[in-house]
């Protein structure tokens, strides 16, 4: 009787063993997580965030779900400053009929632009967090915050840069806009020429008009700036 068992004994025991070995090792997954960020994100020039095949993240083993905290960031990066180009031609003005036929629009992506940026704060801070508890060999460790820093810091701390950038432009914007408005009586608009009758209203007008002139030219910065970050020129 005992001798008839121990067939079964044995299929069992080799079973967990034939399990074990079909399956990547640890190191292996690592160092194919590895590869995969160094080659396809920190190499490239620019903001990269390429979706992993199938088989690579069968490769990546468990180290597919903390890529997942930097797909699921730019994910929502992605959606929530979807609007920023409809908004940037929205709050295109270029002559002072334009900052008075557009006042409201300009109230409405500041709002937009204020929506934008605490969305954005938002999905960092969770992006943070969730990198700050990742359990991580310190030779991943390392490579995986160069690729965090590429697809998540610098991109979300720049743009977190040029929005109050923005925001001051539609600022000095609405203050033309409330102006001409208040004294339109002394202002004549006939694009591109304006002439005004008082010459203290002009003078105030010219000082928030070069005001302006000097945030239009902050913003363009920080959008080259943010182009550079994105495009890796």
């Amino acid at each position: 009787m005992n001798v008839s068992f121990r067939p079964h004994w044995l299929l069992a025991l080799a079973l967990p063993l034939a399990l074990i070995a079909c399956g990547n090792s640890e190191p292996d997954q690592r160092a194919a997580f590895k590869q995969f960020l160094q080659t396809r994100i920190i190499d490239k020039p620019g903001v990269h965030v390429p979706q992993p095949t199938g088989d690579e993240s069968k490769a990546f083993g468990d180290y597919a779900g903390q890529y997942a905290v930097i797909t699921d960031f730019n994910n929502e990066m992605s959606a929530s400053i979807k609007p920023f180009g409809g908004l940037a031609q929205k709050a295109a003005v270029r002559s002072l009929n334009d900052v008075i036929a557009h006042r409201d629009d300009l109230k409405t992506v500041q709002s937009g632009l204020n929506d934008m940026g605490q969305q954005l704060k938002a999905s960092k801070a969770k992006a943070d967090a969730a990198h700050a508890q990742l359990k991580q060999p310190d030779d991943l460790k390392a490579v995986y915050d160069q690729a965090y820093d590429r697809t998540v810091s610098v991109p979300s701390n720049t743009f977190l840069e040029v929005l109050p950038q923005i925001d001051s432009a539609m600022d000095s914007t609405l203050k033309v806009a409330d102006y001409v408005d208040a004294h339109k009586a002394q202002i004549e608009m006939n694009d591109p020429i304006v002439k005004v009758q008082d010459p203290k209203v002009q003078a105030e007008l010219n000082t928030l008009l070069q005001d302006l002139n000097t945030q239009a030219k902050s913003v363009q910065q920080a959008q080259t700036r943010l182009q550079a970050v994105m495009l890796g020129r």
